[in-house]
């Protein structure tokens, strides 16, 4: 079954995409990022941004094509009639040494159920819309069975756009956008060099969602740190309001050693919030929420209340009483829950009444107490830093 060929089997593919789209094909539309200075990232740090042709873009997704029909022939010679079973995944992922990462790739995306695609990196909205009319058209052709092409897009980019093109995305076959709108307090925006303003986030957003193509947007909690903690609550949700997006994802601060915003950090410019404050803030931000029907999702190893999900406004109420609940647990529950959360052994507040995690974790407060060994919300802290 193994062609001299197949080892050469590959195409181009970014750093990064949402964890929503962990089963999605990914397709380079563009390079890195056009604005590249938000002061609280580092992925494209030292890039240029870079728009890849018509021509180049399609040459990949022919050649994933070519990946694709190269697994259902392994299927088949496996005895596994073409579909890609874990039978026909374990024998490629076993032969690491052989296979391309794109090859490994595509074999898990079909492993999956092949029906989403991400187009990369940070703006490929960017492109020219007959440009990417004609990419997205190409994956239709070759891809059939999809029924998700999505992107990244950025506030600025949406916002130049004209209804009329976004409209001609969504007919090719774009589903949904991913916006960074990380903030809808100004003073915020402007200190971390987001490129845009609440007006920005507002018209970009209301033209995606008056095309029809759905639109996800992602905040930052703890985002204006403590000088801003209440403004960025409000006007964030006041933002949102105005948008009507059909998801609002969380993705809690956690601040880069290589990125501005650390170097501000470490010059009193700017102070970070605890857990708990960060969880305030977002308490008062839900609590804001009014007259729209997102559905909030904490989908993110970061946040420290990932159970944080629901419809608005319907479950309003549950969510808050999320919070509620767990801000109404003694500070050393709190505190053993935090720690469990970060070593990635909690995902929700029911899990502290497993008795023998609770237990061993409680032990490694009380030796973190007994030695002095420093400050537990440092630690809690480095501990977070080293999931990213």
């Amino acid at each position: 079954m193994h062609g001299d060929n197949i080892m050469n089997f590959s195409f181009e593919q970014g750093p990064i995409r949402p964890p929503s789209e962990a089963r999605s094909l990914l397709i380079r539309v563009t390079r890195n990022c056009p604005w590249n200075k938000c002061a609280f990232c580092h992925t494209y740090h030292g890039t240029k941004f870079k728009l890849r042709s018509v021509k180049e873009v399609k040459a990949d997704i022919q050649e994933a094509g070519d990946i694709a029909d190269q697994i259902r022939e392994i299927s088949w010679k496996l005895g596994q009639g073409g579909s890609v079973t874990r039978f026909v995944i374990d024998r490629i992922y076993g032969s690491e040494a052989f296979y391309s990462d794109s090859f490994r790739q595509v074999a898990a995306w079909l492993y999956f159920g092949g029906e989403s695609v991400f187009l990369q990196d940070a703006d490929s909205i960017i492109v020219k819309t007959g440009d990417l009319v004609e990419m997205i058209a190409f994956i239709r052709e070759k891809f059939p069975a999809v029924k998700r092409i999505t992107s990244y897009c950025r506030s600025h980019t949406a916002r130049r756009k004209s209804i009329e093109e976004l409209c001609m995305l969504r007919d090719a076959g774009l589903t949904r956008i991913h916006i960074g709108l990380e903030s809808g307090c100004d003073p915020v925006l402007k200190f971390i060099k987001k490129g845009a303003t609440a007006a920005d986030h507002i018209e970009g957003g209301q033209k995606v969602v008056e095309s029809g193509i759905s639109l996800s947007e992602y905040i930052i909690p703890g985002l204006g740190g403590d000088r801003w903690s209440r403004e960025n609550a409000l006007e964030t949700a006041r933002v949102i309001n105005e948008i009507k997006p059909d998801y609002v994802r969380m993705r809690s601060l956690q601040v880069r050693r290589d990125t501005d915003l650390y170097k501000m950090m470490k010059n009193g410019e700017f102070k970070p919030l605890g857990d708990e404050d960060v969880v305030r803030e977002i308490r008062l931000f839900i609590e804001n929420l009014d007259g729209i029907k997102s559905r909030i999702v904490s989908d993110h190893i970061l946040n420290l209340l990932e159970e944080l999900g629901g419809r608005l406004p319907g479950d309003k109420e549950k969510l808050l009483g999320i919070i509620d609940r767990f801000f109404a647990m003694p500070e050393d529950d709190r505190l053993i829950y935090r720690l469990g959360r970060r070593k990635g052994i909690y995902a929700s507040l029911d899990d502290l009444s497993d008795t023998r995690t609770y237990n061993a974790l409680k032990a490694v407060l009380e030796e973190h107490r007994r030695e002095g060994s420093g400050n537990l919300d440092r630690d809690l802290y480095r501990i977070m830093h080293s999931y990213i």
